[in-house]
C-alpha cells in the first residue's frame, strides 16, 4: 500500500513511498489548513475564508474545487486517487460541502515528533540512570525531525498560530529534556553545542540559560557561565520578569561554588576589549520577512564554523533594512558590538569603495592608531583579522558590487559573523567562502498591508482596504515603492487612498508615479544603477524585455527577442538574473515584477522604431510558428493556413511529440494569449488570426474555454480588419465551440450562423460541413435531436463531395451519436464502425477516441456490458494519452454507467468521481449533473 508522509515541522513537505511531491502555493496552503484539522471536515465556504479573505471573488468556490482537485491528484503521485489511498474526502454537499483530510497520525512528523517527546520525559521523570541513554535518544531523534518553525508557509496565517506555538513550545521541552539527558551522562560538552543553539532560538526561556550555564560551570567555562546568567537575568528584566533561579546560580558561579555535576573552574581570563558600534538604527518601519529573519539568525549564532550569509535581492526589496534589523537582532548574540559599511556597489555617482578603503575604515572604528596601521594592503587586512579573531562581533558589509570586493573584510575566525547584502546573487561568495544565501523576494500582501499601516497611522488603511490593496497590486509589492507611495499619502493626510490609487493607475506603464524627486528613493534612479552596471548584451535584452508580452519568457523565446543564439541569450538572462533585474522562477523560464518591465518598456523607447517593431514581429513569429508546430503534434490531420517564414534571428521551439507539444502549450499558455492581444495592438492582423487558430485545439482539450473566447475575438476582428472571409468564418466557429460548451446557446448559434454566411460566398464545402457539424451539437444541447441529426447528415455528405476523409469520419461519428441519442443503436454501431475504419488508417487519435466512446454507448444500451468496457476504456485511454480533458471524463462517465450496470457499485463510483473532478477542473457545466450522481451516496 502506498505511503504517505507530510512534514509540518518546517516548511511544508509531501512524500509518497519515500518520493518527494511537488505542491504548488495555494496547494501547500490548502492541505496546511486540512492537516490543522486532521480528520475533521472543514466547510469549503470556511476554506475560502481562509485562503482568500476580503479577496475572494465570485469565483472562488470553484478555484477552490480546482485546488482540491490538483491536490488531490498530487497526493495520489499524479494517479487518479484510489478509494485505498489517503484522500481529501468530500463530505455533504451545497451550502454544507466540506473537505476532510483522512490521513493516518502515523503519516505525519509532528505524532512522531511529539510521542518520541512524551517517552523521553517519562524517561527522565523516572530518574533511573539507566533510562537516560535511551532518553537521549528519543529527544535527538524528535529534534532531528524540527526543521522549524512549524508550518512555516503559514506560520502568520491566524488559524495556525495556536498549533505552531504548541509544537514550539514542544520543541523547547525537547531540547531541555535533551540538555538534562546529556548532563545527566556526564556528556556536558555535547548538552553546551546543543543548548547554544536552543537559547539563540529561545532567549527569553529561564530553564535552557540555566542549563546551558550548569554545562559549562561542568566544563570549567567560568566566565562564559556567568555571561549567560547575567545576558539571561538582564533581558528577562528588560521584559518586566524576575529571574530567581538565573540569579542564584549567576551568584554561585561567581563564588565558585561546588554545583551538582559541576566543578571548580580556573579563574577568570583576561578582560574583553569594548565593545564597537557602527551600526544605523533599527529601521522603525520594518515589517515581515520573519521567516528570512529566523533563517538568518540561526545562521549567524551557529557555533563552530565561519558564518557568512549573502541577503541579495532586486532593487527596492529592502536588503538594507533587513540587514540592519538582523544586526539589531543579533546585538546580544554578538556582545563585541558591530562594524558596519555601505561599500556603495550600485551607488549613482558610481565610485564603490573597494575592500581596502572598507578596512582602513574598520580599522579606525577599533582604534588602531594611524602609525601602527600597516602600508601595504595584504598588510593592513591581515591586521584587521586578527583585531577581530578573538572577538564576538558582527560585521554588516551592505550593498557589496562583487566578491572580490567583500573578500578582504571576511575574517578567519568562527567568532564573528558576517552578512554581506548585494544586488548580485556573488556566486563566487557563494561557492569558494560558503556563504549562506538569503533571497528576499517581493511582499506578501500580508506584509505589504502591515507596510502601509505602520506607516500610515491614521486609519486610511482600514477604512480603505480596497484602495489600499490596488495600491500595494500597483507598487508590485516592493518595499520602496509602497514607502515612496506611503511618504506621499502622509504628506497629504487630506487625501483619500481612493484618489492615490487613481493617479497610480492613470500612470500604469511608467515609474512616473514613484518619482520622489531624491535619488535614493526615486524607482527610476534605483533601477538604473543595476541597469547601469550590465555589459551591453545584457543591457539590451533587458530593453528589449520591455516589448515582451510576459508574464515570462524561455531562453528559445528571449533569443528570437534579441534575434542571437541560445547561448548568448542564456548567458545574458544569467546575467540580469545575477543583478537581480530577472528572477529564474524554474530552471530556463525568466520573470520580472511589474515595475521593472515598467522601467524596462520606458528603457526601449530609446530604440529607434523600426527596431522595436522588428522585435515584436520576431517574438510574435517565435510564438506562432512554435505554436503552429506544437499543434501539428497534436492535431496532425488539421491544415491550418500556413504562416509566411519567420525573419532572420527566429527560432521557433518544435516539441517532438504529442506529450512534449502538451507540456510546451501548458508552460507557454498565458504568454500566448497575451501574445494574440499584443500582436493585434501593433497591426500585425495575420498573425492573430494564425496564431489563435494554432492555440483552439490546446485551449479545448483543456477546457478554456473563456482563454478560447478571448484570443477568437481577437482573430475575428484582425480577420475582418485583413478582410479575409474565410479566417472570419473559423474565429466565428471557434467562439461558438467555447460558447456551446459553456451553455451559451443562442450566441453560440449566431456565430455559427455568420459562419455559414461567410461561407456560402466562397464555395468553401467543408468549412461549411464544419460549421453544420457544429450547428448539430447546439441543437443536441437544446434538445433537438432530429434537427442535429439533419445538419450532420448534410455535414457527412459535403465532406464526402469534397473527399475530405477525416472530415468524414468525424461526421459518420456525429451521425452515429445522434442515433444513438434517438435510440437507434444498430444505427450508431454501423456508422461508428465505418468512422473508426477510416480513423484507425488516418490516425486520427482524436477522431477514433470519440467513436469508440460513441460505440461504448451503443452497445452498453444493446446490454453488451463487456464489450462496451473495451470500447471505453480505449476512448479514456487515447483521451488521457491526448490530454483532451472533456473527453476523458466523457468516457469516465459512460465507463461507471457500464460498471454500475455490470453490478460493481464501487468501480462506478469511482470513474464518475473522477469524471466530476476534471470537469470540475475546467468548470464544466456537466459538473452538477454528475455530482448529483454522486450525492445520494455521500
Amino acid at each position: 500500500m502506498a505511503q504517505l508522509r507530510i512534514a509540518v515541522l518546517g516548511p511544508l513537505e509531501v512524500e509518497r513511498d519515500g518520493a518527494a511531491l511537488p505542491l504548488g502555493p495555494r496547494q501547500a496552503e490548502l492541505l496546511s489548513v486540512l492537516v490543522l484539522t486532521l480528520g475533521r471536515p472543514v466547510l469549503a465556504s470556511r476554506l475560502v475564508d481562509l485562503l482568500w479573505g476580503a479577496r475572494a471573488g465570485d469565483g472562488a468556490a470553484a478555484t477552490l474545487r480546482s485546488h482540491v482537485s490538483h491536490l488531490r491528484r498530487t497526493l495520489a503521485g499524479g494517479r487518479c486517487a484510489d478509494d485505498r489511498d489517503p484522500v481529501v474526502a468530500t463530505v455533504g454537499a451545497g451550502a454544507g460541502l466540506a473537505y476532510r483530510l483522512d490521513l493516518p497520525p502515523d503519516g505525519l512528523d509532528a505524532h512522531h515528533f511529539e510521542r518520541e517527546i512524551t517517552q523521553g520525559r517519562r524517561l527522565l521523570d523516572d530518574g533511573d540512570p539507566a533510562g537516560f541513554a535511551r532518553a537521549a535518544e528519543l529527544f535527538a531523534a524528535a529534534l532531528a525531525r524540527w526543521r522549524g518553525p512549524a508550518f512555516a508557509n503559514v506560520a502568520d496565517r491566524p488559524y495556525a498560530l495556536s498549533e505552531v506555538a504548541r509544537l514550539e513550545a514542544l520543541c523547547r521541552t525537547a531540547r531541555r529534556g535533551s540538555a538534562e539527558a546529556l548532563i545527566a551522562l556526564g556528556r556536558h560538552g555535547a548538552a553546551i553545542g546543543d543548548l547554544t543553539g536552543a537559547v539563540a532560538q529561545f532567549p527569553y526561556d529561564e530553564s535552557l540559560r540555566r542549563l546551558l550555564a550548569l554545562a559549562l560551570y561542568a566544563e570549567q567555562r567560568v566566565d562564559e557561565a556567568a555571561e549567560v546568567c547575567r545576558q539571561g537575568t538582564a533581558l528577562l528584566r528588560e521584559r518586566g520578569m524576575d529571574a530567581p533561579q538565573l540569579q542564584r546560580l549567576h551568584a554561585a558561579i561567581l563564588r565558585r561554588e561546588e554545583l551538582p555535576g559541576a566543578v571548580r573552574a580556573p579563574a577568570a581570563g583576561p578582560v574583553p576589549a569594548a565593545p564597537v558600534n557602527l551600526l544605523p538604527p533599527d529601521p522603525p518601519h520594518f515589517v515581515g520577512r520573519a521567516a528570512e529573519l529566523d533563517d538568518a539568525r540561526r545562521h549567524c549564532v551557529a557555533p563552530d564554523r565561519r558564518r557568512i550569509l549573502l541577503v541579495s535581492g532586486p532593487a527596492g526589496v529592502g536588503k538594507t533594512s533587513f540587514a540592519v534589523r538582523l544586526a539589531h537582532l543579533l546585538a546580544r548574540d554578538l556582545p563585541d558590538g558591530c562594524l558596519y559599511v555601505n561599500l556603495r556597489g550600485f551607488d549613482p555617482g558610481g565610485a564603490a569603495l573597494s575592500g581596502d578603503e572598507a578596512v582602513r575604515l574598520f580599522l579606525d572604528a577599533l582604534h588602531v592608531s594611524p602609525g601602527r596601521i600597516p602600508a601595504s594592503e595584504e598588510g593592513r587586512a591581515g591586521r584587521f583579522r586578527s583585531l577581530v579573531s578573538t572577538r564576538r562581533m558582527l560585521i554588516v558589509l551592505d550593498n557589496a558590487r562583487d566578491a572580490e570586493q567583500v573578500r578582504p573584510l571576511l575574517p578567519d575566525a568562527s567568532g564573528c559573523a558576517v552578512v554581506v547584502t548585494s544586488r548580485s546573487q556573488l556566486p563566487g561568495l557563494v561557492a569558494a567562502e560558503g556563504a549562506h544565501p538569503v533571497t528576499l523576494g517581493l511582499l506578501t500582501m500580508t506584509e505589504a498591508r502591515e507596510l502601509l499601516r505602520t506607516r500610515l497611522r491614521d486609519g486610511r488603511v482600514a477604512a480603505e482596504p480596497g484602495p489600499a490593496d490596488d495600491i500595494i497590486e500597483r507598487c508590485a509589492r516592493l518595499p520602496l515603492a509602497l514607502a515612496v507611495v506611503a511618504a506621499r499619502a502622509a504628506a497629504h493626510p487630506g487625501f483619500c487612498l481612493t484618489a492615490l490609487a487613481r493617479e497610480l493607475v492613470a500612470s500604469q506603464g511608467s515609474l512616473d508615479g514613484f518619482a520622489a524627486g531624491d535619488p535614493v528613493t526615486d524607482l527610476r534612479s534605483v533601477f538604473s544603477w543595476s541597469y547601469h552596471a550590465l555589459g551591453e548584451p545584457a543591457a539590451r535584452m533587458f530593453r528589449l524585455l520591455g516589448l515582451h508580452p510576459g508574464p515570462d519568457l524561455s531562453v528559445p523565446a528571449a533569443a528570437s527577442l534579441v534575434a542571437r543564439p541560445e547561448r548568448q541569450a542564456r548567458a545574458a538572462l544569467a546575467e540580469l538574473a545575477r543583478a537581480q533585474l530577472v528572477t529564474e522562477r524554474e530552471p530556463g523560464r525568466y520573470t520580472c515584477h511589474d515595475l521593472l518591465r515598467a522601467y524596462a518598456t520606458e528603457l526601449v523607447e530609446s530604440e529607434p522604431a523600426e527596431i522595436r517593431q522588428a522585435s515584436r514581429l520576431r517574438i510574435v513569429d517565435h510564438y506562432l510558428h512554435s505554436a503552429r508546430a506544437a499543434d501539428e503534434q497534436l492535431s496532425p490531420l488539421r491544415e491550418p493556413t500556413a504562416p509566411s517564414p519567420p525573419p532572420s534571428g527566429v527560432t521557433p521551439e518544435e516539441p517532438a511529440d504529442n506529450a512534449a507539444a502538451l507540456a510546451w502549450f501548458a508552460e507557454e499558455h498565458e504568454v500566448l494569449v497575451r501574445a494574440v492581444g499584443m500582436a493585434g495592438r501593433h497591426g500585425l492582423h495575420r498573425h492573430v488570426w494564425q496564431l489563435a487558430s494554432s492555440l483552439t485545439t490546446f485551449l479545448s482539450r483543456r477546457g478554456y474555454w473563456e482563454d478560447l473566447i478571448v484570443v477568437q475575438n481577437h482573430a475575428l476582428a484582425a480577420a475582418e480588419r485583413a478582410g479575409d472571409p474565410a479566417a472570419s468564418a473559423q474565429a466565428h466557429r471557434d467562439i461558438a465551440a467555447a460558447y456551446s460548451e459553456t451553455a451559451r446557446l443562442p450566441a453560440a448559434r449566431a456565430h455559427l450562423k455568420s459562419a455559414l454566411l461567410l461561407l456560402d460566398g466562397q464555395a468553401d464545402r467543408v468549412g461549411q460541413a464544419h460549421t453544420l457539424l457544429s450547428l448539430g451539437w447546439v441543437s443536441e444541447k437544446e434538445g433537438d435531436q432530429a434537427t442535429a441529426l439533419g445538419h450532420d447528415q448534410l455535414a457527412l455528405r459535403l465532406f464526402q463531395a469534397a473527399g475530405d476523409e477525416a472530415g468524414e469520419a468525424r461526421a459518420l461519428n456525429a451521425v452515429g451519436w445522434d442515433h444513438a441519442v434517438l435510440g437507434d443503436y444498430p444505427e450508431t454501431v454501423r456508422h461508428c464502425q465505418r468512422a473508426l475504419m477510416l480513423q484507425r488508417r488516418l490516425a486520427d487519435a482524436v477522431g477514433e477516441a470519440n467513436s469508440w466512446d460513441s460505440l461504448g454507448y451503443a452497445l452498453h444500451h444493446l446490454g453488451h456490458h463487456r464489450t462496451a468496457a473495451r470500447c471505453f476504456r480505449r476512448a479514456l485511454a487515447l483521451s488521457r494519452e491526448l490530454g483532451h480533458r472533456y473527453n476523458e471524463a466523457e468516457a469516465l462517465q459512460h465507463l461507471g454507467d457500464n460498471h454500475a450496470a455490470l453490478g460493481d457499485p464501487v468501480t462506478a463510483r469511482r470513474c464518475w468521481r473522477d469524471a466530476l473532478e476534471i470537469l470540475t477542473e475546467i468548470a464544466h457545466p456537466a459538473a452538477e449533473t454528475l455530482r448529483g450522481k454522486l450525492a445520494p451516496a455521500r
